[in-house]
């Protein structure tokens, strides 16, 4: 059963669209609830040209800007719905939005999460919601604890709070841009915001739009889940075969109809990708290069950020601004290195969410270090005899190189014995230095490739 279609079909029966106007009734509707974040100048980030601003949503109550959504839905909702209880499907945040609504509201709800969901964003989600929420991890991605979370609706008859393919959810989140531009008392030149299922990109575009149509619409996307993207290419929601689930906030393996309806009637072009390959070879959308883009007035695009970009976006802002932000909190400032803006022009980042798990930090450094080139692994065969480990530092390893992983995969004859070698770069540019040792050393050396089988079984 198309559940998303139903739903739809309930909310346009009650009148539910999105506009400005159901924006700003949102914005009155939240307000009680609803915390007006800061809108913070980034001295390291403007001294580029452009003025750099980042919307904090991470400082909601619930870290992140899904309350907005969440609570606009809830407080639209009859008694006798309220009754039977609400349940809604997230990888984490917009759970901790419905938890939240749920305690102010005194309402029961039944919240399903992929088992991947950090559990230091369910330790949140019990604690929002306290003994009125009833949490439920189910597979692995989102899209599956949306699955179950549609079959208890389907058996009990409760009221679904969609995560982002809702028009009053939209018009939740879309109270973001209404909050920036009174804070800064204009409309910005460039809007960038991330996408996972497009609910908040789509509210926050129609706003923007509807006073403007000068300003520039950005999203972005991790690489590792594109649905929007390949929605755009194919003309309509397609469900991805697979997703990197690291960028937990943004993985989602069909984007939400209201998502791809907003941008493709804004004409939103998009990013090159491998996967655009296998979708259509008639493409419903411009695809530009995955390469550097200048937004121009009036203009709307998709792009996509590599995960290792996102970790080292997250260290940085964590050690420069002391901001603490999830891989999607940091996904619309990591676009930033894409994005050819002119001097003096009036940006927005929005920082979505700021619930990372402490114990997820030594991933992050190492996708960062790999990402920047400074991470790098392989197999050497060891010769079975006293000194092989000090001719290897002494004449492999350069001054600047250091040994983080050593382990032995393999010693099953009295020869050799293979090890996987991590090592960590003084710089960048000395890797072809250290290729060039170890060709010329005596040790048989293999270098895994990112993304190998070998790589990510090995690693």
């Amino acid at each position: 059963m198309d559940f998303v279609n139903t739903h739809d079909a309930q909310a346009s029966a009650r009148g539910s669209t999105l506009s400005v106007d159901s924006i700003e009734a949102a914005s009155t509707r939240i307000a009680p609830a609803v915390a007006r974040t800061p809108l913070d100048q980034c001295p390291r980030l403007s001294a580029s040209g452009a003025e750099i601003y980042l919307k904090r949503e991470d400082l909601q109550a619930v870290r992140s800007y899904k309350l907005r959504g969440a609570y606009n839905v809830m407080a639209q909702l009859t008694d006798e719905e309220l009754a039977r209880g609400v349940v809604a499907a997230s990888a984490g945040n917009h759970a901790q939005g419905v938890a939240f609504a749920c305690k102010s509201m005194k309402v029961h709800g039944r919240i399903y999460v992929p088992t991947t969901t950090p559990k230091q964003k369910r330790d949140r989600i019990l604690w929002h919601g306290g003994e009125y929420v009833e949490l439920k991890a189910i597979g692995e991605t989102y899209d599956a604890a949306a699955a179950a979370a549609q079959a208890d609706v389907m058996s009990t008859g409760s009221t679904w709070i969609h995560a982002f393919d809702d028009p009053r959810t939209a018009a939740g989140q879309g109270t973001i841009a209404r909050e920036i531009v009174e804070q800064l008392g204009r409309v910005p030149d460039v809007v960038v915001a991330p996408v996972g299922g497009g609910g908040c990109l789509a509210g926050m575009a129609t706003y923007l739009r509807g006073i403007s149509e000068e300003v520039s619409i950005v999203g972005v996307e991790p690489t590792g889940a594109v649905s929007l993207t390949a929605a755009l290419v194919d003309g309509g929601p397609v469900t991805l075969d697979a997703i990197d689930p690291f960028v937990d906030g943004a993985a989602v393996k069909r984007i939400g109809t209201i998502g791809h309806r907003v941008m493709a009637d804004l004409g939103a072009s998009v990013s090159d990708h491998p996967i655009l390959a296998s979708i259509t070879d008639a493409p419903q959308t411009r695809i530009v290069p995955d390469e550097r883009i200048s937004p121009k007035p009036g203009s709307a695009h998709i792009l996509h950020v590599d995960e290792g970009a996102i970790c080292s976006a997250m260290l940085e802002l964590y050690q420069n601004e002391g901001i603490i932000a999830e891989p999607a909190g940091a996904l619309a400032v990591t676009a930033l290195d894409k994005l050819d803006l002119p001097a003096g022009a009036t940006v927005v980042c929005l920082i979505s969410g700021g619930n990372n798990d402490v114990s997820r930090y030594g991933e992050i450094i190492e996708r960062s270090l790999v990402h920047r080139g400074l991470k790098h692994y392989f197999l050497v065969d060891f010769p079975q005899e006293p000194g092989a480990l000090r001719r290897f530092l002494d004449e492999v390893l350069g001054p600047d190189d250091d040994i983080t992983l050593f382990e032995y995969v393999k010693r099953n004859n009295r020869e050799t014995g293979a090890a996987l070698v991590g090592i960590e770069l003084g710089r960048p540019e000395d890797l072809g230095a250290l290729l060039d040792r170890m060709a010329h050393s005596r040790l048989h050396c293999e270098r895994l490739e990112p993304g190998s089988p070998a790589y990510e079984y090995l690693t």
